[in-house]
């Protein structure tokens, strides 16, 4: 786990710096098999009513497809915006330092991370939005039907509506553009990850094991990246309590 971290920083660093090579996309795509490797020694042998079936993956392959060219109209768009100069974008690190930088990219993730808490239970709380968007991801509901694919199992405007605060954040605190797309970039690789039903217990992330609760409960554990929303909001639900034993009195 902590080369993936490794290997994914040193590649998205890179980037932003302008200093992209074919080296250091080779190195997002090690990262990327280093956790698939990781997350199979982790999860050992899986019992059989606990693996999806090929006809559940494909299924989640072809629902996933096709909303893709919906998925691209979000990023196109914002930066049709950024380009237009309507946002507080800029294009260099050196154009404000870097401790602007970071203490903008914080805020940025912060703004990103309430949003799409607050936009994925609004989903579920707005009858009208779960029944017509968000219930076509929500069919994967057990263990034994969740796997990576199912991570961009949705239905076109319920993915894009759940990055939107990407792009409202961009109007709020002044971004860099390229660490902006590596982050939607990272949204993908990311919901994928908690998919995959494999909890890696790296406090507080938001990682598979909270978000299969999430899946099974429709009540609990709706932030992203981290469990700060749901904590702060009284929706967090701990995988690690929820496998303890509990004592017969």
């Amino acid at each position: 786990m902590f080369l993936v971290i490794f290997l994914f920083a040193y590649a998205i660093f890179s980037l932003i710096n302008g200093e992209s090579k074919p080296s250091q996309y080779g190195l997002v795509f090690l990262a990327v098999l280093e956790g698939l490797v990781d997350d199979t020694e982790a999860g050992g042998i899986q019992p059989p009513d606990a693996i999806p079936s090929t006809k559940a993956m494909l299924l989640q392959i072809t629902v996933a497809m096709k909303a893709m060219p919906w998925y691209s109209a979000l990023p196109t768009l914002s930066e049709y915006m950024v380009e237009s100069g309507w946002t507080k974008c800029f294009s260099r690190i050196r154009d404000v330092g870097w401790p602007a930088y970071l203490t903008f990219l914080l805020v940025y993730i912060v703004l990103v991370e309430f949003g799409i808490y607050w936009m994925h239970r609004e989903l579920h709380d707005i009858k009208p939005l779960y029944k017509h968007l968000h219930a076509t991801h929500h069919i994967y509901n057990k263990q034994n039907t969740l796997s990576p694919f199912a991570g961009l199992a949705f239905h076109p405007l319920d993915g894009i509506l759940q990055a939107v605060p990407h792009v409202i954040a961009l109007f709020l605190v002044p971004t860099h553009f390229t660490t902006h797309i590596a982050l939607l970039f990272l949204e993908a690789i990311w919901t994928a990850n908690i998919h995959d039903c494999i909890h890696g217990k790296m406090w507080p992330v938001m990682g598979a094991g909270y978000h299969t609760i999430h899946h099974t409960t429709y009540r609990h554990n709706y932030g992203h990246y981290t469990i700060w929303m749901d904590w702060m909001f009284g929706t967090l639900r701990d995988p690690v309590l929820e496998d303890t034993p509990k004592k017969v009195t």
